[in-house]
């Protein structure tokens, strides 16, 4: 199937490399316009010159309501309309409880959490004029179970898929869905290794990291209105962490 996207604007964040990168490409051969968004200028910038004129690039920092608002005025006046928003931007770190300090704490939280909720905000008008329209909020498998030591960021993605369930029940009305993806360790720079089966992949059935190309199907899917259905749902993407023991 081709042009799942066909006739659609999106505005991705954190689109300059791993995930939202792949997401991007995708969109982009499936039909869709991108507006691609990162604090990574120069990827940013040459992302779009690969993916031509479907794709403009703006400097956004998910933390600053201006940038999202910059980014949502760049989708209408490049692609006159936007109907599909991915929050995608995100950052990982950890340490123990007594240790890990309120700075890091709270630098996650911002760009994690409050980050999409300020992308809600700002593009909140934009996707109801422009319905229907989807919101594709990429929590993790942190956000499914537990991860000890990575607190804030466990935290941030558990407060992303209830963000995903308030925000799909007071959008339905006004024709915008809004679902959260689940992935598990994905192969991306934030985790900073080069091979998928280098780490200890022990709780994972496949015993490996998944790809990002793995994962962006599912974000196509809940981005076009083949899940037309789906709403306020958590689509989990991680090889089997979250089933259990194998």
């Amino acid at each position: 199937m081709t042009g799942r996207l066909t006739d659609r604007v999106a505005l991705i964040s954190g689109a300059a490399s791993g995930m939202g990168a792949s997401h991007a490409r995708a969109f982009v051969a499936e039909g869709a316009a991108v507006v691609l968004g990162d604090i990574a200028d120069e990827a940013g910038a040459r992302l779009a010159a690969e993916l031509g004129e479907q794709a403009v690039f703006t400097h956004l920092d998910v933390t600053s309501l201006a940038d999202w608002e910059t980014a949502v005025a760049t989708a209408l006046d490049t692609f006159g309309k936007l109907n599909v928003l991915v929050n995608n931007a995100g950052i990982l770190d950890g340490g123990p409880i007594g240790s890990y300090t309120e700075k890091q704490w709270q630098n996650v939280l911002s760009i994690n959490l409050t980050g999409p909720f300020l992308g809600l905000t700002a593009a909140r008008d934009a996707l109801v004029a422009a319905r229907p329209a989807a919101v594709v909020n990429i929590s993790s498998a942190a956000g499914i179970q537990g991860v000890p030591g990575v607190h804030a960021y466990t935290a941030s993605k558990f407060g992303l898929r209830g963000l995903t369930k308030s925000a799909a029940l007071e959008l339905a009305a006004h024709g915008v869905r809004v679902n959260s993806v689940h992935p598990g360790g994905i192969l991306t720079p934030m985790l900073g290794v080069n091979d998928p089966v280098a780490v200890d992949r022990g709780e994972n059935p496949l015993a490996r990291l998944g790809l990002p190309e793995e994962v962006t199907p599912m974000v196509v899917f809940l981005a076009s209105e083949e899940s037309s259905y789906c709403n306020g749902a958590e689509f989990v993407v991680d090889g089997g962490m979250t089933a259990g023991r194998a």
